[in-house]
């Protein structure tokens, strides 16, 4: 009956937690999100590739957070989901009625006008649990105020960068808001006589109305509980704030960045009592003392990038519960300490004066602030060897300590070890000597994060009596010098690092698997250039959390292991290029969903590329360039279309283009030059619509270029040389525009790791990082291409090179040529180009290679001035009818302006053909003669034996005409 009992109680408690377990999303919000996910991708959109209908989780989707008991959807981020190239658009609100558990919604960025009539935004207050709605960067006017009134639990609204204007009216239903964002409109006022009392923040950055920034400030009275105000990118030029705010006795947060002020706009801040948080980041005027009288209790003040006046420092001295203190970029030349009583600020515990010019001494001077726990002296072109100062080891409170860029040297002083609470130390981009054991820091059993990169790193021989006190997350040691020659043995005591960066140190041995064994919450793995060899060793187990593993320049041999995929299943970015790795690329590396960067480059890997490549749908870099690569492209890259650079040059693929990059619209760079490519350049290639780079060059391709290609108007650079194309060129159109270099993370890298190779100025480089975003060109050279050159590529301002040599071109160089400003390199040689050089082309100042040579063109060379002063004979030889310098012909009175002639090589001009030519062709001819002679009496053996005998006949025939002969000659003196 016992065991009865305790089976039953088993039984009821397992049915128990059965309940508790969700069993992925509820079936009508699935549905519903498919739904939502057409709307927003209408018409042919890509976004979302992860909310497919054969996905029953919806919960595992991308940007959908999920309650983890009820699997209810609670979270959305929508945000820029839209291709905003489409336009406004009305969206369907009722879409969201499912999500009855939905606390946030972001739908920033997709261009929404409003709601589709009679599924109005209405239907948006039924969402009662709704706290945060995120609707800026769209295009909602004043109306969606009153979809929104109804939302009983909406506590934050964001609604920057609308279309809303005018007479803001903020009614009293929304009793719950505590924080409203409304910059980036044309509001000119706030009408709130009763509206939500319970709001606490108001971001009214960037109104643009004309004087609005005035009426604002009046109407800020509705809302006496404010406590933080954001009124950045306003100008406030002849208001006084202080006077405008002073009902606000609760703020205590005022951030005014980047606003325009003048000397009277901070006056009477000291009426604000609370006020605790001040920030001035780049505001345009200088600060003087007396903006800031009275704010005793100020505990964050914020000047950064300011021009300050010195009386400023008197005032700030004054403010002894001042906490956080930050000075960047403020044009500080050295008289922060000859000021009184700045530094006397007992509490304070931030303070980052980065970006400036300093005095050595200050390290002397900070010595006395001893609450400091975070300080910033990074950029301060401070050039002292540490050890030789005072002051700086005395902060025992210090947690944060940045002092990289600037020119400190010597050895780490053995007195950090005194620095207890340090958690943070940045030294890079010094001259330190760093021992690679980290000795001077044993102490610090705190130190969290290292970085003494770009130092000079030096081997020293460990003490193994000695063993570090801390347990780093983070470790950055790449070297300028040449390393450590071994891995310090601390490395194998520490378990918690996250990022490890050995860059540039010649640490030589095998791959370290183990530092990614011991470490299990390693994110970040660096280990280029840095000599080691044989083969890759994975971990023995599953490391789900290592995501960028780094190990290019290398000497490693054999195969990328099998089972890299399921060791590594976390990866995002995989750099394994410049090493000896052969075989073929791990059909594993294809089943690691989150594999973002791929790059493979300059090994010996062969066969052909695989088409699963193609549906990793977050790819966006790959490069395969380099390698052995042969076969056919694959038919499609099937779901990728996340990607964006594609670099395949330089193996031995072969075949057409086919229909490979059909659905990749996203791809800025797509390199496939220095292949075997045949047929023609693909009509669909207009369908890459965000092409800024295309190079072909060095395949077979033939044809005429497709009128497609001339509608890609985001390209900045193309090469289509040595291939066999023909036809005419095509009115030309390169971008013009300076597209910005992105920001994340990921475009860091590949804006560090992308390449190409182009000839300019007669060289053929590779061009690598930042300087290829600004880099425009084309290359048409060494075709088939016929004739004129198209007037329109004269408008092409922003171009750097042009090449259109060795082709059939004719007709004349356009005028429209002297248009182009910025380029550096045009070549129009090897042409049949005819007419004047445009003399105007002597106005392009940044041009550093010419040549029109090996053409037909006639009358004067372009006046010896400016850039055409350092052209050489070479870049107009073999133009027969051109003169003047630096060609050794003069021009005459008598020479036709516009001959037609015969050769494009009669150097002399005396005849109808160059005597070198006839040397060349005259013996060419005999030699060509004497060898058939020689192969037909080889082959015909009748021929042959009638040949000798001819041959001996005439021999007699000869000798006995001399000896008949010899009497008769005799008589004349010739015996």
């Amino acid at each position: 009956m016992g065991l009865f009992l305790q089976v039953l109680t088993v039984l009821v408690i397992t049915v128990s937690l059965q309940g508790w377990v969700p069993l992925g999303c509820l079936e009508e919000e699935r549905i519903a999100l498919l739904h939502l996910k057409d709307a927003l991708n209408y018409p042919n959109g890509t976004s979302l590739p992860s909310w497919r209908i054969a996905h029953a989780n919806c919960c595992d989707w991308e940007r959908i957070v999920c309650n983890s008991s009820t699997g209810r959807v609670t979270e959305l981020y929508l945000g820029s989901t839209r291709n905003e190239e489409l336009g406004d658009w009305y969206l369907n609100a009722s879409l969201f009625l499912p999500f009855q558990q939905l606390n946030i919604l972001y739908l920033w960025g997709n261009r929404i006008a409003g709601w589709v009539e009679k599924k109005g935004g209405y239907e948006l207050q039924k969402l009662s649990n709704l706290e945060i709605l995120d609707l800026e960067s769209n295009s909602f006017n004043n109306s969606i105020l009153s979809f929104v009134e109804g939302l009983p639990s909406l506590k934050s609204l964001y609604l920057d960068y609308n279309r809303l204007e005018g007479s803001i009216d903020l009614k009293e239903s929304l009793t719950s808001l505590e924080t409203l964002s409304l910059g980036g409109n044309n509001i000119s006022n706030l009408v709130a006589s009763r509206g939500p009392s319970n709001l606490r923040t108001l971001y009214l950055e960037n109104i643009t109305t004309y004087g609005s920034s005035f009426q604002l400030l009046q109407s800020l009275g509705a809302f006496p509980n404010l406590t933080t105000l954001s009124l950045e990118y306003n100008d406030f030029r002849g208001r006084i704030l202080g006077d405008k705010l002073q009902n606000l006795s609760s703020l205590e947060s005022l951030y005014l960045d980047r606003c325009s002020l003048d000397e009277h706009s901070l006056q009477s801040l000291g009426a604000l009592p609370s006020l605790k948080n001040l920030s001035l980041q780049e505001v345009n005027d200088t600060i003087s003392s007396g903006a800031f009288l009275d704010l005793k209790n100020l505990e964050y003040l914020d000047l950064s990038y300011i021009t300050l006046n010195n009386s400023i420092f008197q005032a700030i001295r004054t403010m002894t519960s001042l906490k956080t203190l930050n000075l960047m970029g403020c044009s500080l030349n050295g008289q922060i300490p000859t000021t009184q009583g700045f530094l006397n600020l007992k509490n304070l515990e931030y303070l980052d004066l980065s970006d400036n010019t300093l005095d050595n001494n200050i390290l002397q001077t900070i010595g006395t602030m001893t609450s400091l726990k975070t300080l910033s002296l990074s950029s301060c072109k401070l050039n002292i060897q540490i050890p030789t100062t005072q002051g700086l080891c005395d902060l025992n409170h210090l947690q944060v300590l940045y002092m990289y860029d600037n020119d400190l040297s010597g050895f780490l002083p053995p007195c950090l070890a005194n620095l207890t609470s340090l958690q943070r130390l940045d030294l890079s981009y010094n001259h330190f000597k760093i021992p690679m054991s980290l000795r001077p820091l044993y102490n610090l059993s705190k130190l969290k994060s290292f970085d003494g990169s770009s130092n000079e790193i030096f081997a020293e021989e460990d003490d193994h009596n000695l063993s570090p006190k801390f347990q780093l997350e983070s470790l950055y040691l790449s070297s300028i010098g040449q390393g450590a020659r071994a891995l310090p043995k601390f490395l194998y005591h520490q378990f918690n690092l996250q990022f490890l960066d050995l860059t540039n140190i010649q640490i030589q041995g095998e791959f370290p698997n183990w530092l990614i064994e011991n470490n299990t919450y390693l994110q970040e793995l660096h280990l280029e250039n840095c000599s080691l060899s044989g083969p890759f060793l994975l971990p023995k187990n599953s490391h789900v959390n290592l995501s960028i593993l780094s190990i290019s320049m290398n000497h490693f041999q054999g195969q990328i292991p099998s089972e890299i995929g399921a060791h590594l299943p976390g990866l995002e970015v995989l750099f394994m290029s410049d090493n000896g790795f052969n075989g073929s690329i791990p059909f594993s590396l294809g089943n690691i969903s989150s594999l973002q960067w791929l790059d493979l480059s300059n090994n010996i890997l062969q066969g052909q590329i695989p088409g699963w490549i193609g549906n990793m749908s977050s790819l966006e870099f790959l490069d395969l360039s380099g390698n052995n690569f042969s076969g056919r492209l694959p038919p499609r890259f099937g779901t990728s279309f996340n990607l964006r650079y594609v670099y395949l040059s330089r193996n031995k693929l072969q075949g057409p283009i086919a229909m490979t990059f059909y659905d990749s619209s996203k791809i800025f760079a797509l390199d496939l030059s220095h292949n075997n490519f045949t047929g023609t350049i693909p009509k669909w290639i207009d369908r890459l619509s965000n092409l800024r780079f295309l190079l072909l060059s060095y395949n077979n391709l033939e044809g005429e270029i497709p009128i497609q290609l001339s509608r890609l108007d985001q390209l900045i650079l193309i090469d289509l040389s040595h291939n066999h194309l023909s036809g005419n060129i095509l009115s030309w159109m390169i971008s013009t525009h300076n597209f910005p270099v992105e920001s994340t993370y990921f475009d860091f890298l590949a804006i560090s790791h992308q390449s190409f190779e182009f000839t300019t100025k007669n060289v053929s480089l590779s061009y690598r990082g930042d300087i290829i975003w600004y880099f425009k060109g084309i290359d048409f050279s060494c075709n088939n291409f016929t004739g004129g050159i198209p007037p329109e590529i004269g408008n092409l301002n922003m171009i750097k090179v042009l090449n259109l040599s060795h082709n059939s071109l004719t007709g004349p160089i356009p005028p429209t040529f002297s248009n182009l400003k910025e380029i550096e390199s045009l070549d129009l040689s090897y042409n049949k180009l005819d007419g004047e050089i445009p003399p105007r082309l002597t106005e392009l100042f940044s041009l550093e290679v010419f040549s029109v040579a090996h053409n037909n063109l006639s009358g004067n060379t372009p006046v010896r001035v400016a850039q055409f002063a350092t052209f050489e004979e070479n870049c107009y030889k073999d133009n027969p009818f051109l003169c003047g310098e630096p060609l050794p012909k003069i021009c005459g009175a008598a020479m036709s302006p516009s001959p037609t002639p015969t050769s494009t090589n009669n150097k002399d001009n005396g005849g109808f053909m160059d005597i070198e030519v006839f040397y060349v062709t005259f013996w060419v001819a005999y030699i060509m003669v004497l060898l058939v002679i020689g192969a037909v009496l080889y082959i015909n053996p009748y021929w042959r034996r009638a040949w000798f005998h001819f041959i001996e006949v005439s021999i007699n025939n000869c000798y006995y005409f001399l000896v008949d002969n010899l009497s008769i000659l005799s008589k004349f003196g010739f015996s």
